[in-house]
């Protein structure tokens, strides 16, 4: 098992930014990005509007992270933004026109613009009532965070920060523009935010802010199961999602959105010993993190799967009389969650599936112990992977947190032999597509049968057969199967 070697499982940076830096980079930042803004600042300004970078390329670029999607706000409403656009832009749209937002593409950049915004939420609504407003200043105190409440006019490049974002940068510290209960009540999902950005940014979060959060939980059953997904899964996909998780567990909001997290806390006696579940899980997380490189990068499939692989011990925990405990067959009860929790939050279909198959995988290797799985046992192990053999791979080796060294060295060297061996057996018989060695058509043709159940019968018992004994010349294939056929009842 590969040890992890992302930067990001070794824990968040500590404090912020240093602010001489800050104010380099966003000299840097808007020189690269100046003949897009100052073009533009100079059409909504000649039209009589105001025009400003908003929000997280403010915010990305005093943290030296350049990017090409840039968020404006102006005082124009979005039909004079389109009439601008369409004069200046490469491609235009409007699918976010309820909300006062047009879209753009100019060249490489992609350019949205947003109405000043005053709106708020009804006590009981799901989605905000929108209300255009008239300056800058209303517009950023509406915002989430005042980290991401600064913005810059254009093409003046006055710097705007009327809620101490910079100083907040600065200290790492996250927290509302004003006080989190109306902001929160607001908009009920900024409590997630304020958990997201604190795994993306890996900055603590005000104790008003946390306070907050925690006496106002139930407001955020208000929101759409669409938009705690999405916030869910930039948090998971965040550097440090330890930080954002443990927010959402210590405030409660946990225990609405993914119950599942907080369950594994598990009560622990000095009769009844066993690992921290909760903690085990987080770290699983961190190191299947450090183990992406084998998947391309950041992956929502491998990191969540790590997240909820033990989800099903709370309910199969069982003490017995020698003082230890057991949790038989939770890899099956926690697929079943999984996938439950993933189709309450609205997941696609695909992604339920890939999840919940490696929670129900992940034990599997440890039935291989010193390596005495047949080769049959191997190509089971593939097969029922299938295209998620990759993503196994990674849980697998993340989950092994035993500070024994010599046991994680045995475990990693095991798990060495088992993929040297599906690597060998790849290479000879395609395990990736295995499949029998006669098709339907053949079998029909053999057997003399037209299309229907038997043709499937037999179709899996040769998918057995090659499992059990790898592939076979066509004659052998042929022979298995026929007296397969006179050996088996017919009704």
């Amino acid at each position: 098992m590969s040890a992890p070697t992302d930067d990001a499982a070794a824990g968040p940076p500590s404090g912020g930014v240093r602010l001489a830096d800050a104010e380099r980079d966003v000299a840097a930042e808007l020189d690269r990005i100046a003949p897009v803004l100052d073009e533009l600042g100079r059409l909504f300004g000649d039209a009589g509007h105001e025009l400003a970078l908003v929000g997280g390329p403010v915010r990305d670029a005093m943290l030296g992270r350049p990017h090409n999607d840039l968020d404006l706000t102006t005082s124009a409403h979005p039909d004079e933004i389109q009439r601008l656009l369409d004069g200046w832009a490469d491609a235009t749209w409007d699918i976010g026109r309820a909300f006062g937002t047009i879209g753009s593409r100019k060249g490489p950049f992609q350019v949205e613009i947003t109405t000043y915004r005053s709106d708020r939420y009804d006590a009981s609504s799901r989605k905000p009532a929108v209300a255009f407003g008239d300056t800058l200043e209303a517009d950023l105190g509406r915002r989430d965070l005042t980290v991401n409440a600064m913005a810059v006019r254009v093409p003046s490049r006055e710097f705007v920060d009327p809620y101490g974002g910079v100083v907040d940068l600065a200290h790492g510290l996250l927290r509302t523009p004003g006080l989190p209960e109306d902001s929160f009540s607001d908009d009920p999902l900024r409590m997630m935010r304020a958990a997201r950005f604190a795994a993306q940014l890996g900055f603590d979060v005000d104790p008003a802010t946390v306070a907050a959060m925690t006496s106002m939980v139930a407001r955020i059953r208000i929101i759409s199961a669409e938009r705690v997904r999405d916030e869910l899964v930039k948090l998971v996909l965040a550097p440090y999602p330890r930080l954002g998780l443990s927010l959402l567990v210590e405030t409660g909001l946990a225990a609405v959105v993914l119950p599942e997290l907080p369950a594994l806390a598990l009560e622990r006696d000095e009769h009844h010993r066993h690992k921290d579940v909760y903690e085990h899980s987080l770290t699983v997380l961190e190191q299947s993190i450090g183990l992406e490189g084998r998947l391309g990068g950041p992956d929502f499939v491998s990191r969540f799967a790590a997240l909820m692989h033990d989800v099903g011990k709370p309910r199969t925990r069982r003490f017995l009389g020698d003082g230890s405990v057991t949790f038989h067959h939770h890899d099956v009860v926690g697929a079943k969650l999984t996938r439950k929790r993933m189709q309450a939050l609205r997941f696609s279909g695909d992604l339920v599936d890939a999840v919940s198959r490696l929670v129900e995988l992940h034990l599997r290797f440890h039935g291989y112990g010193d390596g005495q799985w047949t080769d049959s046992a191997v190509r089971r192990y593939v097969r029922d992977a299938g295209d998620q053999l990759e993503r196994l791979h990674v849980l697998t080796r993340a989950d092994c947190t035993t500070r024994n060294e010599r046991k994680a060295e045995r475990l990693r060297r095991t798990y060495d032999d088992l993929e040297a061996r599906i690597e060998r057996l790849s290479a000879q018989e395609e395990l990736a597509a295995i499949r029998p060695d006669l098709d339907g058509t053949q079998i029909m043709e053999i057997l003399g049968i037209p299309p229907g159940r038997e043709v499937g019968a037999a179709y899996r018992f040769l998918l057995e057969l090659r499992l059990d004994e790898g592939p076979h010349s066509y004659e052998d294939a042929r022979a298995a199967l026929l007296a397969w056929w006179q050996s088996t009842p017919r009704g």
